[in-house]
């Protein structure tokens, strides 16, 4: 199997691979022309990536089986045209949480204390103790979640060490889980935004969180509260987080941003960071040792599963729901053809097939299959399959919901 790493990766991943018997091609520099041209030529099977942009040329490029994000998120990716190849799209959730729980919390506390601020002015030869020992502390503040996914959940025990209180909201939130976690959940956003003194953003960008956060949630925010962004920029309406700064006061950490170079180094110009109380760091919430690590440990493991088995762990762009109108159950003798008869059967009733599974018992004397269905087939076709096959033990029909 050839896998074509196509970004910056640790080279325990790329050992990994090798260990793992494929063909290993890293060239971290390659981007758009030259990673389409390098896909049509080598022809892997899989390919790596992280902050490259993997778009529909790329992809008909060559045969890809298998990209694999080597971090959380995928909207580089063309996961739409990679879906209409059959080409599966795999991830490395919850491998990273750590590392940008820790960043939001460095944040927290250097906008608390000024730190940066404070740093500058030393290095130009001045003592202020006058002016930086202003500060509010985090003890008995409360901190909004916006986003429960794993990153947003190791933000939970961090709090708690702070002293803070916590207040959440998340499509998947329900009480149960709230009150197991031990935050306070809420309706809304902008509900969690006019509860909190700091408020941390860890969404995943999709159609339904892009732009998310907009005026009226800055709106509903504290004057002088804290604005933790370490997720994508892409969830926040830029415009009214500088107005919200200019008008509220707020007190603001990025990582992400809405205009960043595509590489690793470049120029950057956006002013969201003149502004005052904004402190950035370079979308650098991934990366330590610690996470890359990881990222790279599971990455090995999705391609290895691939290689070995054909399953794709992490896959996101399977079809959550299909056409299938029914479930087609086959009790039969585990002999060759049994299958291919009944398909063969299906296919001249012109019934397309959306998903179907074989599964043998112990021994590997009988087995069931059930194929889901786009059309419930006629009796008649029933009898047909049933007398046509004497390893046929049992049909039976299933209606899907």
């Amino acid at each position: 199997m050839r896998v074509l790493i196509a970004d910056k990766f640790e080279q325990t991943g790329i050992d990994g691979l090798t260990l793992a018997g494929c063909a290993v091609s890293s060239q971290p520099g390659l981007k758009d022309e030259a990673l389409a041209a390098e896909v049509a030529a080598w022809r892997p099977d899989v390919l790596v990536v992280r902050s490259t942009k993997v778009t529909e040329a790329i992809l008909a490029a060559g045969s890809l089986k298998l990209i694999v994000r080597a971090g959380a998120g995928y909207n580089t990716i063309d996961v739409a045209a990679a879906s209409k190849r059959g080409i599966y799209v795999s991830n490395c959730p919850g491998k990273n949480s750590i590392a940008v729980a820790e960043l939001a919390f460095g944040l927290i506390m250097a906008l608390d204390r000024r730190l940066a601020d404070n740093v500058t002015a030393l290095r130009n030869g001045q003592w202020n103790k006058a002016e930086f020992s202003k500060a509010r502390g985090l003890h008995g503040q409360t901190l909004g979640l916006i986003g429960l996914g794993q990153i947003g959940r190791e933000m939970i025990p961090r709090a708690r060490g702070f002293g803070l209180n916590i207040v959440a909201w998340s499509r998947s939130l329900t009480p149960e889980i709230a009150a197991g976690l031990g935050v306070a959940s809420v309706s809304d956003p902008a509900a969690v935004a006019a509860r909190s003194d700091i408020v941390s953003v860890h969404l995943a960008l999709n159609a339904a969180t892009r732009g998310l956060l907009g005026a009226a949630f800055f709106d509903a925010m504290k004057p002088g509260s804290t604005f933790i962004n370490t997720a994508r920029a892409e969830v926040v309406d830029q415009s009214a987080l500088v107005s919200a700064i200019r008008d509220k006061k707020l007190r603001v950490g990025l990582d992400v941003y809405a205009n960043e170079p595509a590489g690793g180094a470049g120029e950057f110009a956006d002013p969201i960071v003149r502004e005052p109380g904004v402190y950035g760091s370079h979308h650098i919430g991934a990366s330590t040792n610690q996470a890359q690590e990881a990222i790279a440990a599971e990455t090995v493991r999705i391609i290895r599963s691939f290689k070995d088995t054909g399953h794709v762990p992490n896959v996101v762009n399977l079809a959550r729901s299909t056409p299938a109108t029914c479930s087609l159950v086959v009790r039969h003798m585990d002999r060759p053809g049994v299958l291919a008869a009944v398909l063969d059967s299906i296919s001249a009733e012109r019934i397309n097939v959306q998903e179907m599974e074989n599964i043998v018992f112990e021994g590997a004397q009988a087995a069931v299959a059930r194929i889901n269905l786009e059309a419930e087939p006629a009796a008649e076709l029933l009898d047909r399959i049933r007398s046509s096959n004497a390893n046929i033990l049992e049909l039976s029909v299933i209606r899907l919901a």
